[in-house]
């Protein structure tokens, strides 16, 4: 916000031409852009509102990025607008959209059915080999396709290990807690739902087939949010027009997952752990729109606060076999014994409540919508 007060002081109402002191700070971001689209969004990423825009004596930001688009020189190249969707793809381009998100949930479902074909210790070496190529699938499709960031390493690094706590959490967690609060685990999973360390298979295995529909909408989301820019006049009037898109995005993300999971608990006979499994899938959904978009610090922070809290209640339940420390684990005992998936319910929901509005303020913005292509 400090460029925009220095540019409110540096610029009064009445000065002869307000518009040439604003190109001349941004002369950069004018000439850098392939069309007034770009200005718009950049100048508010500056803090820029269509309020201010009225110091320029123009209605909105975009009248005020058509005229700076204008008055940037251009050496008689004449400009064509940047297209509303991506060109058609080629064949690598469907390969990335339709294949690679199928992936990831094809080999878990195989090695699902591997699983329970094998035994001893075949069954280890099968579910080293399946968790092996369902995370390499998984990464080829978060580099590739809709579901790409063009974000530091460093950031993503730091988000895949969280989120691969919190599907561990999903198919191993509710066991370990359950039996750590009756005195076990007194060995470790055999990868059945019925041995000492329960397995539940069937939340892992619909989020792990989720990802193609979780592809295929935010791409939908991308495309039609960058329409409402183009066909907006008013950053207000694009934060309303895009805001349902959004909502309707995540529900039809969330309402493909309750399908893939319904049939996923029916094929291997477990119970629908519905509220665990769509609040997880909800937060890791957010968290990868967020991030492609190239807001990648709230997803990290809200993800690190989640896995906390599912590491610290777990911790409770052993430290209370500590002499004298037996009430750290009452909380997590009384929430356990209420319903043995509150915890994941409970901490990835609060999560993904704070994603959905952090996303509906943040893209919602002009700035939010920049081709990738072009530096933010």
């Amino acid at each position: 916000m400090t460029d925009l007060g220095e540019l409110n002081r540096g610029t009064p109402p009445g000065a002869a031409d307000p518009v040439k002191a604003l190109l001349h700070r941004h002369r950069d971001l004018c000439e850098r852009a392939v069309d007034p689209l770009e200005i718009a969004a950049g100048l508010e990423a500056h803090g820029i509102t269509d309020r201010t825009a009225a110091r320029f004596r123009h209605r909105d930001v975009f009248s005020l990025a058509e005229e700076l688009y204008a008055r940037v020189p251009r050496a008689g190249e004449t400009p064509q607008p940047a297209p509303t969707e991506p060109p058609p793809g080629t064949g690598t381009d469907r390969t990335a959209l339709i294949l690679l998100p199928v992936l990831p949930g094809a080999l878990c479902a195989a090695t699902v059915i591997a699983l329970r074909q094998t035994h001893g210790q075949t069954r280890l070496y099968t579910a080293v080999a399946g968790v092996l190529a369902v995370t390499l699938a998984l990464r080829a499709a978060l580099r590739r396709g809709p579901l790409s960031s063009l974000g530091p390493t460093r950031s993503r690094t730091a988000t895949a290990s969280r989120t691969c706590w919190l599907i561990g959490y999903a198919l191993l967690g509710n066991g370990l807690l359950g039996t750590a609060i009756t005195g076990g685990p007194d060995g470790l999973p055999n990868g059945t739902a019925e041995g000492d360390w329960p397995l539940t298979v069937a939340p892992v295995l619909a989020l792990a087939l989720s990802c193609a529909p979780a592809a295929w909408t935010v791409r939908l989301f991308t495309v039609h949010a960058r329409r409402r820019l183009r066909s907006s006049r008013g950053l207000e009037d694009l934060a309303a027009s895009v805001r349902p898109v959004l909502l309707g995005t995540f529900a039809l993300y969330l309402t493909a997952l309750a399908t893939l999971l319904t049939a996923s608990s029916a094929l291997l006979d477990e119970p629908s752990a519905h509220a665990e499994t769509l609040t997880l899938g909800a937060l890791l959904f957010l968290a990868r729109l967020l991030t492609v978009h190239g807001f990648t610090h709230a997803p990290k922070v809200i993800l690190t606060l989640t896995v906390a809290a599912q590491a610290t209640a777990l911790a409770t339940v052993f430290a209370a076999r500590l002499p004298g420390c037996a009430p750290v684990a009452a909380p997590v005992e009384t929430l356990t014994a209420w319903d043995p998936a509150a915890l994941p319910a409970l901490t990835c929901g609060a999560a993904a409540l704070t994603l959905l509005i952090h996303a509906s303020r943040t893209l919602t913005r002009a700035s939010a919508h920049i081709p990738p292509e072009q530096p933010r």
